[in-house]
């Protein structure tokens, strides 16, 4: 009745429009206010910082401050570039170049709002140019871009990581073929869709403009090669991965390509700061909610209350995997994350499913929540980016949507599409 009470008191805070850091902050005092247990209230401050202050999290505003300068710096236009090359020839011609340019700007920032904010407005731009269905172009733009917190790097691994301890290298990893289906998922719905509406493409593929576009992106396109080669070889941690990855970005658009000055970094770190404190404010309250929950013991009523209903963990799992659903189309990713990993985490460990291929699950679980009303943050920030309504473009999202669910699937019905490459590497 306690775990019923606390989360219909948190979604009902959400859904009248109050702020998920301050939705979680205000559950947890209201209750501790109504126990009485009012001492607890002075260890607020202290249980807010420590929520924020492990060292797996540094890596949070780097990658995203890497995100930006990719952004600023010149380095997506030379990605879409080097995609419509390769794919632009393709039935769908730019709806391909589309998820092809996301897959590799993905393997750089590992946000899916910097995808979409960043890399989405050439997509859009290019795609206006050459007179292609509005409906089409947002929806395919706001589906590509979840593939980024998917394919390593990735901030909500590393966020998965500093709750559960789960190594980030093994995450990110883990990531790597479920990234490249949802790629694949969503270029066959782009050609199908193509292939129906008689939609145009090139003639021919132009060797000629591949090659100097590669060379063009060639740098760019190194950065997840380095970042992985070397968390696994100990060059570095995850977390210096994220400065690495910052420090490459800054080098490549300041002294390479130069296209970003000097009097572009203060608007780049302002960004960073206000994206980087939206999301440390939900993990500061979360790790105070977070002690409500284990006061009440919360976790332990849940794990005997899924356990009660079947000891199948295939459908433990399924149960799972539909309140992260339902949870996604109210909650940006992060909060589920930060909401839920405490609670689940027992019950996939108590039913023998992989920790790495849970965080695998959550995180393409909360990719679905952001394209899914009322509260999708790709559907805003693409329907802010292309004029166009969210109700629309929830509907034109659909036939993607439906691709993303169905890799899901694959990956909770096959553990070794998360497990494979992890064990791979791990065992050599």
């Amino acid at each position: 009745m306690t775990t019923f009470i606390i989360l219909a008191v948190l979604i009902a805070l959400i859904i009248i429009g109050v702020p998920v850091a301050v939705a979680l902050g205000l559950t947890a005092v209201g209750f501790y206010i109504l126990l009485g247990d009012f001492h607890i209230l002075a260890m607020l401050p202290q249980r807010m910082f420590s929520a924020t202050t492990g060292f797996t999290l540094l890596a949070i505003p780097f990658f995203i401050l890497a995100g930006n300068l990719m952004n600023t710096g010149g380095i997506t236009r030379r990605i879409f570039r080097f995609a419509d090359a390769c794919v632009g020839h393709i039935r769908g011609g730019l709806g391909q170049v589309n998820v092809l340019a996301s897959l590799f700007f993905s393997g750089m920032s590992g946000a899916a709002v910097a995808d979409a904010a960043g890399l989405g407005q050439v997509e859009l731009k290019a795609m206006a140019d050459r007179d292609y269905d509005l409906d089409f172009s947002a929806a395919i733009t706001a589906a590509s871009s979840t593939i980024g917190p998917v394919f390593p790097p990735s901030i909500p691994f590393v966020l998965y990581s500093s709750i559960t301890g789960v190594s980030v290298g093994q995450l990110f990893l883990a990531g790597v073929v479920p990234g490249l289906l949802m790629a694949v998922a969503l270029m066959i719905a782009v050609y199908c869709f193509a292939l129906v509406n008689k939609m145009p493409r090139r003639d021919r593929i132009d060797w000629i403009e591949i090659v100097k576009s590669f060379l063009g992106a060639f740098l760019s396109l190194m950065t997840p090669a380095i970042i992985i080669a070397g968390i696994f070889g100990g060059a570095f941690t995850p977390t210096e991965a994220g400065v690495m990855a910052s420090a490459y970005a800054l080098f490549l658009s300041m002294v390479v390509y130069r296209e970003l000055k000097w009097r572009d970094l203060p608007l780049v770190l302002w960004e960073t700061l206000v994206h980087t404190i939206r999301v440390m404010f939900v993990i500061a309250a979360a790790g105070f909610f977070g002690w409500l929950l284990i006061h009440q013991r919360v976790p332990n009523q849940l794990v005997g209350s899924l356990l009660a209903l079947s000891d199948n963990p295939a459908i433990i799992l399924t149960i799972i995997v539909l309140i992260l659903l339902l949870l996604g189309m109210f909650l940006e990713g992060i909060a589920v994350i930060v909401l839920t990993v405490p609670l689940f985490l027992p019950i996939i460990t108590e039913i023998g499913i992989d920790p790495v291929q849970f965080g695998v699950i959550m995180i393409m679980c909360s990719m679905v929540g952001l394209l899914t009303p009322p509260v999708g943050m790709v559907l805003f920030a693409v329907s802010s980016i292309a004029k166009i309504s969210v109700a629309r473009l929830s509907k034109a999202t659909m036939p993607y949507l439906i691709g993303l669910t169905l890799v899901l699937i694959a990956v909770i019905a096959i553990p070794e599409i998360s497990t494979w490459l992890p064990n791979l590497v791990m065992s050599r």
